[in-house]
């Protein structure tokens, strides 16, 4: 079934994070465009559009495109209920995490012991991702045996109709600031990688380990962006109106 002109409905006055939580196909057009959706997604299209030189018209086209083609109903993520969302985050997101952190740090060592010499910047770019890991960690622990669990507890009490007690609510909502300006700064760090490395751009004289490297680099970032975007834009957001 066809849904055109559900992405850019708003116009340029909806944020970007908004747009794709309402609508996960305008994820790929804002990527497009570098146009972050997840950490930055609390940005009108407008502004976004203007702090990267693009016309917002044109972005707007290409949403109107985006939300043309058929709709998968299972990436429509703002439509599930929060526990499954939380299993889902978990089981995926969380998963990647805890398998590939450990293994993209030691890439990012070794090509710093290697390349440093030359490439002074990927030094740099191993103590940033070291801070990534540690703080992720604690991040995902946190979301795991405190908030998730929380969010379970406030469906379930909502589907009976009963108010949790005042005290719990604001602890819920001390937890909920808290891990969202973790993210806001996760995401500044995997944002000074990109810039560290030229948009992981491979240099003429490195070997096949720092290419390997750049690419699980982009990928942890690329995971990362559609990670927070399903708690900042949609979990997050949801769950507080709980």
């Amino acid at each position: 079934m066809k849904e055109s002109g559900q992405v850019s409905g708003n116009g340029t006055r909806e944020t970007v994070g908004a747009a794709v939580a309402r609508d996960y196909r305008a994820a790929e057009v804002f990527s497009r465009y570098g146009i972050d959706f997840c950490c930055g997604g609390k940005v009108e299209l407008g502004e976004a559009c203007r702090e990267k030189g693009i016309d917002p018209a044109r972005v707007l086209r290409e949403l109107e495109q985006a939300a043309s083609q058929p709709l998968d109903r299972s990436r429509d993520y703002g439509a599930w209920e929060l526990p499954f969302l939380a299993d889902y985050i978990v089981n995926t997101h969380h998963a990647y995490l805890k398998e590939q952190t450990g293994s993209i740090a030691a890439y990012a060592h070794k090509i710093a012991e290697v390349h440093g010499a030359h490439h002074p910047e990927v030094i740099e770019i191993a103590a940033i991702f070291d801070k990534i890991a540690a703080d992720m960690a604690e991040h995902l622990r946190q979301e795991e045996e405190v908030l998730f669990p929380a969010i379970r507890k406030m469906a379930a009490l909502r589907k009976d109709g009963v108010v949790p007690p005042a005290r719990e609510i604001e602890a819920f909502q001390k937890t909920l600031g808290e891990l969202g300006r973790e993210h806001d700064e996760i995401g500044a760090a995997v944002h000074a990688i990109r810039h560290l490395s030229g948009e992981y751009a491979i240099p003429e004289d490195v070997c096949n380990t720092f290419m390997v490297t750049y690419s699980k680099l982009k990928e942890f970032e690329d995971d990362l962006h559609q990670h927070v975007h399903l708690e900042n834009n949609i979990l997050f957001p949801k769950a507080a109106r709980l």
